[in-house]
């Protein structure tokens, strides 16, 4: 009964390193033709953790210097690149053919994005065309076909097993540490080709706001601000302090919706998620949408004259003092 018992376990044991060898994952990269974003290396991250092959997807109109930089990425096996004007404002509705004709010449056991503007309008699409179900925005993985996401605005945590035979999922970047780009030498190789230009969308520019401030979502240091700053004029208080701290300036929901700042510096489940080491919430008071965007912060300050602002129950520091007051002291002290 003990050796069959044993030979089980074995069995088992090479079934699973079976199966782990079968594992292959094609990362869907996301760039500006000339930089990788950060949340590529964090879908790496997460890749490495199913096990098996690694294959990273660059498209764009010019992604020699990106496939360069991916191609230095440890354990990653190849990279497979494609060059037109089709995908040109990366538009999903030209790269998902990509993705399904590279899913169907390599058989692709794993399809993994950054739970990005781009990674939740694309991975749908791919998943629909395969006829499979994704997960999205997950934020650990147990075993290649089991894993971890939030779920009512972070106050729950839901395990999915998926049982399809290609698993689709969209990575949380703060949930991840960014792979470094070095001790990999990856095969650098064509995509499959085809005419990807599609009738249903047609890119016709983009206006990128300019700023000497980090970008928000891959900033150690952010400021936020939220209703209690009463006006857009006020957010400048902010912004001196962001300058001091060399900090990314953020928003609460609240703020956007009244118009105080543009909706791109909205942090929440419904605008960006950040993970900074620090993170100084100023006239916020602490809605679970907008605590569902940075409660991942190393270390929160809260500034904000109502002692009973649900802000104090996430912060590490804490200040009850008008914001008017506490914010020009600050920054006159930094």
């Amino acid at each position: 009964m003990f050796a069959t018992y044993c030979r089980t376990l074995k069995t088992n044991a090479n079934f699973a390193s079976i199966l782990q060898r079968l594992e292959s994952t094609l990362v869907i990269a996301e760039h500006n033709n000339e930089v990788v974003s950060p949340i590529t290396q964090n879908a790496l991250t997460a890749a490495k953790k199913l096990g098996g092959d690694i294959t990273i997807l660059v498209a764009g109109t010019k992604v020699g210097p990106v496939s360069e930089q991916l191609s230095k990425a440890k354990d990653v096996a190849r990279v497979l690149t494609a060059e037109s004007d089709a995908f040109k404002g990366f538009t999903p509705e030209s790269l998902t053919p990509l993705i399904v004709a590279a899913q169907k010449q390599h058989n692709f056991s794993h399809i993994v994005a950054g739970a990005s503007a781009f990674g939740k309008a694309l991975l749908p699409r791919v998943a629909a065309n395969l006829d499979v179900s994704p997960a999205s925005d997950i934020i650990g993985v147990k075993s290649p076909d089991t894993f971890v996401r939030t779920i009512y605005a972070g106050n729950a945590i839901q395990t999915v097993k998926i049982k399809d035979s290609i698993k689709i999922v969209s990575v949380r970047g703060t949930a991840f540490e960014a792979a470094a780009l070095d001790g990999g030498n990856a095969k650098i190789e064509q995509a499959p080709a085809g005419d990807y230009k599609t009738d249903l969308v047609e890119f016709i520019s983009q206006e990128l706001s300019k700023s000497d401030r980090p970008e928000l979502t891959a900033a150690k240091v952010v400021v936020s601000g939220g209703r209690g700053l009463k006006s857009g004029d006020n957010f400048k208080l902010l912004y001196a302090l962001a300058d001091k701290l060399n900090a990314a300036v953020g928003a609460s929901r609240a703020a956007v919706d009244a118009g105080y700042v543009a909706n791109d510096l909205q942090v929440g489940q419904t605008g960006k998620i950040v993970a900074p080491d620090l993170y100084i919430a100023v006239g916020i008071s602490g809605a679970i949408q907008h605590l569902a965007g940075m409660k991942d912060s190393k270390t929160i300050v809260a500034i904000n004259k109502d002692p009973d602002a649900p802000i104090f129950q996430v912060s590490d520091y804490g200040l009850v003092q008008d914001l008017f007051k506490a914010v020009p002291e600050l920054t006159e002290k930094l």
